[in-house]
């Protein structure tokens, strides 16, 4: 499966007071990066709600911390499906700084129902574009 980049800069909420990134950023760069890849492909998840009564939700993540980012850094933010299921999907990521890696990370994403919160089917579209 293809590779999605997303680029991100480092601003000084981003970091603690040394001027690192506070780990559970991190969280939120790769976040970003998931979300963008679900609009390049023309889906938003506002609309998934809306019209699929859709949710995706983090189930699980493993995340490995390599080097230090800092302020006004400029990263790049991979995201790549690895593993496809009927209601949820598994995505590599990587956060760089030019060819340093800084932090991976495997995330389990899961479909749920808006209401029930219970575990849904990933929308045909969707699967089909991932695939």
């Amino acid at each position: 499966m293809n590779e999605f980049n997303w680029p991100v800069r480092v601003y000084y909420e981003d970091t603690d007071a040394g001027g690192v990134v506070y780990y559970a950023n991190y969280l939120k760069f790769f976040e970003r990066a998931r979300t963008e890849l679900l609009r390049s492909y023309g889906f938003e998840q506002d609309s998934l709600l809306a019209l699929e009564n859709s949710l995706f939700v983090v189930r699980s993540v493993q995340v490995d911390y390599l080097k230090p980012a800092r302020f006004n850094e400029q990263l790049a933010v991979s995201a790549k499906v690895i593993e496809q299921k009927k209601t949820s999907l598994i995505f590599e990521q990587v956060i760089s700084r030019g060819q340093d890696v800084l932090c991976s990370g495997r995330i389990r994403i899961a479909c749920l129902d808006a209401q029930s919160m219970k575990p849904k089917l990933i929308p045909t579209a969707i699967m089909e574009q991932i695939a």
